[in-house]
């Protein structure tokens, strides 16, 4: 088997957040790993609304667009579609080696906690729950229900990673940029790829 590292699943749902998003793709370009993106409809709005991106709806046009807005390398980042079952993500047989959903709504939380796979991004998520991959879910929504808590749990439980967006001020980040890229750093460390975003706590660096 190759000592490559695998491709990382990221899917966009229609939380708040959508800076998160854009870094941490921006930065997974940069540090020259394969990328498998999926994004709800939701997303497409909130993009819209939160960046001035626009999304588009066909997987094809909007794997043209960001790989040339993120500058990325031929095949580098692919984008399928919500009922695109054919991917690599949909089946345990292909699977990739971590998955992130960020920002990842209440709603997505719900389906996965619960094994409905409404969409790509339900069955990619279940995959890797069941394949015992890494699954990240970067949960933005305040306050929590207890309906929201008991998801959490049952998931951390699986062994999910709940990472809900709670950027730290600790390092005296002076703007949104800086606690973006907080965040986008601490996701990038459960996945295992190296960056520079943000001091180390206690380093002299």
């Amino acid at each position: 088997m190759s000592d490559k590292p695998g491709p990382i699943a990221v899917a966009i749902t229609g939380a708040s957040g959508m800076p998160y998003a854009l870094r941490l793709i921006e930065c997974l370009v940069k540090a020259e790993r394969r990328i498998y993106l999926m994004y709800s409809q939701a997303a497409q709005v909130v993009m819209r609304m939160e960046a001035g991106e626009e999304l588009p709806s066909r997987a094809e046009e909007a794997e043209v667009a960001l790989s040339a807005r993120f500058a990325a390398r031929p095949g580098q980042l692919r984008v399928f579609g919500r009922q695109q079952w054919t991917a690599p993500v949909a089946s345990g047989s292909n699977p990739p080696d971590a998955m992130v959903v960020c920002p990842c709504t209440t709603g997505t939380l719900a389906t996965i906690a619960s094994g409905v796979c409404q969409d790509l991004i339900d069955r990619a998520a279940d995959v890797m729950l069941k394949e015992q991959r890494k699954l990240l879910l970067v949960v933005r929504e305040t306050p929590f229900s207890a309906i929201h808590l008991e998801h959490m749990l049952k998931l951390a439980r699986l062994g999910a990673v709940i990472m809900p967006a709670s950027p730290g001020f600790y390092f005296g980040s002076s703007s949104v940029a800086d606690l973006v890229d907080f965040m986008v750093g601490r996701v990038l460390d459960h996945l295992g790829v190296e960056h520079r975003l943000t001091p180390r706590w206690g380093s002299q660096d």
